[in-house]
């Protein structure tokens, strides 16, 4: 049996399964429980060799939220934004969602490192270990001042997304709307603004995935990093708000950033709807586009695994295989195929973090 290609992921919500049932971590981590994308027996059996692992605080209401994605089965839809959270609030889920990712390693028997610099996360593949980076997707736990960065950051924080879809204190999502363009209100706030620099003094990546057509630009005129969004597709290809425009991929390409695909289905299908229900077909035309936009060294994989709906042919973590045959199929190489599965993601990671 030919073994599955090593895959570096750029975003995954594995930590919400475990903040949301602490008295299953073992379970849900550890051996598994049949349900979810993620879990280390499945991700060692199906190539994921190492990612970003999100921080992420959920709004109240889980009725509502899945309401809400029965909506995204209708198209067109314009679903409405949760209410901000306070920093209080999110601080405590935040620290927890952190313990949590250091308990994964020191419970996994040397199978699962928390990486802080590539050094380490080739060292973790090289030894058959999985590598996972700390990333916060929506900064809502952090403080204007800047000290709560430095403390996740002295923790492993390594990727800050400003925002989820909410707003915060540093600037605006983007809705859930398709179809629907991302020029939707107003860019980064003052306190985003110093946010952004104080990430580039830390070297801690800046994730575009969520952020408003204005707070793109305004991170890119702002930013001495590579521009990345760690989780997005092509909006040419569906026209949903979370997509990224070509005028967007231009910003991405000259500053020598990157793009990780996404495996949600609303974000791939060119009808915008929920279902799994579909081929590969529309992500292989995503890539497409993105390499003709970006070029072969600044695409990659950023799954979305435990935090969407994916095609049915990958239904989980194991499916990643599938996907690397699909590949293989629609003509990439073996050279494009370490680009895309692990090389670009450390290559843009060496040149944001340094040495």
């Amino acid at each position: 049996m030919t073994l599955p290609i090593p895959v570096f992921d750029g975003h995954n919500d594995l930590l919400l399964r475990l903040f949301a049932a602490p008295d299953r971590r073992a379970e849900i981590w550890l051996t598994g429980e049949g349900k979810g994308h993620l879990d280390l027996p499945r991700m060692r059996q199906g190539g994921f060799a190492g990612g970003m692992f999100a921080i992420y605080v959920p709004s109240p209401g889980t009725r509502a939220a899945a309401r809400l994605d029965t909506m995204m089965d209708v198209p067109p839809y314009d679903l409405p934004l949760p209410a901000p959270l306070t920093q209080d609030v999110a601080l405590r889920v935040a620290q927890t969602m952190a313990d949590d990712l250091h308990w994964m390693a020191d419970s996994s028997g040397g199978a699962f490192r928390l990486c802080t610099t590539v050094a380490q996360i080739m060292a973790a593949r090289a030894d058959g270990a999985i590598a996972g980076v700390m990333h916060m997707e929506g900064a809502e736990a952090l403080d204007a001042d800047g000290a709560a960065l430095q403390a996740f950051r002295a923790r492993g924080l390594r990727s800050l997304g400003p925002v989820w879809s909410r707003p915060t204190i540093f600037g605006h999502g983007v809705p859930f709307r398709f179809p629907g363009d991302p020029d939707t209100g107003p860019g980064l706030t003052e306190a985003g603004a110093r946010l952004v620099r104080d990430c580039n003094h830390l070297r801690i990546l800046i994730d575009l995935s969520h952020l408003n057509a204005r707070g793109v630009d305004d991170v890119a005129r702002l930013s001495d990093a590579p521009l990345v969004a760690t989780h997005s597709n092509a909006w040419a290809i569906t026209p949903s708000t979370r997509n990224l425009t070509d005028r967007q991929l231009a910003l991405i390409r000259e500053s020598g950033g990157m793009v990780g695909i996404n495996f949600a289905t609303v974000f791939l299908r060119e009808d915008g709807r929920r279902s799994p229900d579909m081929t590969l077909d529309p992500l292989l035309r995503h890539l497409d586009h993105l390499i003709t936009h970006l070029g072969e060294d600044h695409v990659g994989f950023g799954s979305d695994f435990d935090g969407t709906t994916v095609p049915a042919p990958m239904a989980d973590v194991t499916g990643l295989p599938v996907l690397t045959d699909a590949l293989t199929a629609h003509g990439v190489n073996a050279e494009l195929m370490q680009k895309l599965c692990w090389n670009n993601w450390m290559a843009v990671l060496q040149r944001t973090w340094g040495g």
